[in-house]
């Protein structure tokens, strides 16, 4: 509107000095010819009656002609502008160029005020024969309502450009802006996440085109975004998922991305180094934070290791690169407890298992060496070898066979043979089997019974297995005069046994390992110190009792006596 409106005015201004000239110089043409049809007339006619006359009807009513003829009298016509003053003699000779007129014979066209008036005038002279001359002019108020009125048509016309340009820019500019607002309002809800907004198509321009487009966008963004989210979704869950700690950090040490194992491991730290969480808990720790400039400045993993609240971890940082710039690092924490801790039980199983074997081997050989030697003379002798070298071929046939029998539980082959068994003569058997024993140790061995339901349901063969094991530790960890009790109960819920000796007792810091491989109560504790258990019967006990998803338990006290109790569930899962 500004450009048309300036425009439009460089024009008026144009056009009305173009139209201001043009009316002046029609005016003089007009008055000019005017002139010339009077010489013309002045040539032909002598009458000068005749000649006023007839130049009264050819003049312009609003302009005055003033004739000088060669006599040198003076003849001016009238006006209908009475304002405008009739030509005087004097006048000639008062402006030069009137004068020239009559002197010079030469033409003159010019625009003065009349003398003694405020009249301006526009005025025409040519010369006529000797001594004559013809003057036509009228005044400059004609010429200027012919412009005042050719300047309110401009004007007008002007007006009415403006008028219609306002309208149409108007029209299209809305036809223009009301897409693109739809378009704005479309791309402030594309920054909220709307992915599914879409911009009406109203035309096929450049506008309609761009608004496609715009949609076009709209739905890539939509399926970019739903595929990173999907990505990122499936990343976290990855991640959570994870047993090992996972941190991802930038290069100030903020973490970014922790799973549960990695807040866990930022907890215990700050509970080891007496940190309370606070604003800085999405900091990482200044030690990390030291192995993370490590890491930036060298571009290289770094494998640290450490202790934690009495946990062996290892973390493993490597750096993250935005293209070759290390923006950060990631750090997977592995808690390595529980492997060194098997690591050292097979070391250990081992260095048990050698020595349990050492032993009668040893035996072996040293016996088998005297009877080969002939170090033992007498029959009785040689027999008492050759008994000792059975006995110990026996434990270690029998150490060997437990060790086979943990190994297949452990490996998932143990199968169960699982029945109803009526527990009075299962129990008493037991009894039996072992009242021999203890009375040749001079032990009361006693047996009482709960049994509100007659049956249980389990594996005969294994739990007599376990009864013998407990039983058997239970005489040989008892003095004489001593006494082993056994209490059975058996009611609907479960199958609860209860073994208590009066023994040498368990100290309170073994209690926590009693069911361990290779585990044996001190040698001085022991009642019979020449009949050697292998240490693997609690084990194989309680790898029973979790096969039946049952329990054992022990309790004791030093020099007073120790309890093992186990209890079956009556469950039909076993």
């Amino acid at each position: 509107m500004l450009l048309v409106a300036f425009v439009l005015f460089i024009l008026t201004i144009l056009l009305l000095e173009f139209f201001e000239n043009f009316h002046i110089q029609e005016a003089e043409s007009d008055m000019l010819q005017t002139a010339n049809k009077v010489s013309v007339l002045l040539s032909q006619q002598e009458s000068q009656s005749l000649i006023t006359e007839t130049v009264e009807r050819v003049k312009s009513p609003e302009s005055r002609v003033a004739i000088i003829f060669e006599d040198e009298s003076l003849w001016v016509s009238n006006s209908s502008n009475t304002s405008l003053t009739e030509l005087q003699q004097a006048w000639l000779h008062q402006d030069e160029d009137m004068a020239a007129v009559l002197e010079n014979n030469t033409d003159v066209r010019k625009q003065m005020d009349l003398p003694n008036s405020e009249i301006e005038v526009m005025l025409v002279g040519i010369p006529f024969e000797e001594n004559g001359a013809i003057f036509v002019y009228q005044s400059l108020d004609v010429i200027e309502q012919t412009k005042a009125e050719t300047t309110r048509i401009i004007l007008l016309a002007a007006g009415i450009a403006i008028i219609l340009t306002t309208f149409f820019a108007f029209f299209l500019s809305t036809r223009i802006t009301s897409p693109l607002i739809k378009m704005r309002e479309a791309a402030f809800d594309l920054t909220r996440g709307e992915f599914n907004t879409k911009v009406p198509i109203l035309t096929h321009d450049e506008i309609g085109e761009l608004a496609l487009a715009f949609n076009r966008m709209g739905r890539q963004l939509k399926f970019h975004i739903n595929a990173l989210r999907q990505e990122k979704e499936q990343l976290s869950s990855i991640v959570n998922s994870m047993a090992d700690g996972v941190i991802t950090m930038n290069r100030n040490g903020d973490m970014i991305v922790t799973n549960g194992p990695a807040d866990k491991f930022i907890d215990e730290w700050n509970f080891e180094h007496n940190l309370e969480p606070g604003e800085t808990y999405r900091k990482l720790p200044s030690d990390l934070n030291d192995i993370l400039q490590e890491v930036i400045t060298s571009e290289k993993e770094v494998l640290h290791e450490m202790n934690i609240q009495g946990k062996d971890l290892v973390m493993l940082m490597t750096p993250l690169y935005d293209q070759s710039f290390v923006r950060g690092a990631v750090a997977v924490i592995r808690d390595m407890t529980e492997e060194r801790r098997l690591d050292k039980f097979r070391k250990d199983f081992i260095a048990n298992v050698s020595h349990e074997l050492r032993t009668p081997i040893s035996m072996l050989q040293g016996y088998s060496e005297a009877i080969v030697d002939d170090i033992a003379e007498s029959k009785e002798d040689k027999n008492e070898l050759a008994g000792i070298i059975y006995e110990e071929s026996l434990r270690m046939n029998r150490l060997v066979n437990e060790l086979l029998e943990i190994a297949r539980m452990e490996a998932g082959h143990f199968e169960l043979n699982i029945n109803q068994v009526d527990i009075e003569p299962f129990v008493e058997k037991i009894h039996k089997k072992f009242s021999g024993l203890a009375g040749d140790n001079q032990i009361t061995l006693s047996l009482s019974k709960e049994l509100e339901v007659p049956e249980a349901s389990f594996d005969p063969d294994r739990i007599e297995q376990v009864f013998t094991n407990l039983i058997d530790n239970a005489i040989r960890h008892t003095d004489k005069k001593g006494k082993v009790e056994i209490h059975v109960k058996n009611n609907v819920h479960e199958f609860h046994v209860d073994i208590t000796d009066s023994g040498s007792g368990i100290p309170e810091e073994d209690i926590p390992f009693v069911f361990e491989r290779f585990y044996k109560a001190d040698k001085s504790r022991t009642r019979n110190k020449e009949k050697k258990g292998t240490g693997l019967g609690l084990a194989i006990a309680k790898n029973i009792m979790e096969a039946h998803n049952g329990t054992i338990t022990v309790k004791s006290k030093l020099n007073e006596g120790t309890t093992f109790t186990f209890r079956l569930p009556k469950s039909e899962d076993i």
